[in-house]
């Protein structure tokens, strides 16, 4: 059984950075692609960013691609979230995800491909 929970989130000012973790509480995370969505309020929850298995593939959103950074400790559980250069359109509910994955190369954007969900942890950048 998997259950996430995220962290990490607070309220920071544009230009800042931020690092959100997730732990999963099971014992089989490394058999899990995992990923990172947002949700602003009245939109749609979109990608972020996501990681394979093995860490070594990963996938990001166009709107943060080259300021943050999603990274996996499968000794801890934990996927994290390095935010830099945040922006105040970076506002939002962030959540983890676990996707079964028989690949351990598979990165995953899709939400309908995900099996388990956080939480959730508000991160709020101010202008």
């Amino acid at each position: 059984q998997v259950q996430l929970v995220e962290s990490g989130g607070g309220l920071v000012q544009a230009g800042a950075s931020l690092r959100v973790s997730c732990v999963d509480s099971g014992r089989t995370f490394s058999n899990y692609a995992m990923g990172w969505f947002r949700q602003a309020p009245g939109k749609e929850r979109e990608f972020v960013a996501a990681i394979s298995r093995n860490i070594f593939r990963t996938d990001y959103a166009d709107s943060v691609k080259g300021r943050f950074t999603i990274s996996r400790d499968n000794t801890k559980s934990t996927v994290y979230l390095q935010m830099n250069d945040l922006k105040p359109e970076d506002t939002a509910v962030y959540y983890c995800a676990a996707a079964a994955s028989g690949s351990y190369f598979m990165v995953v954007r899709s939400t309908t491909l995900y099996d388990y969900w956080g939480q959730g942890t508000q991160v709020t950048v101010s202008s």
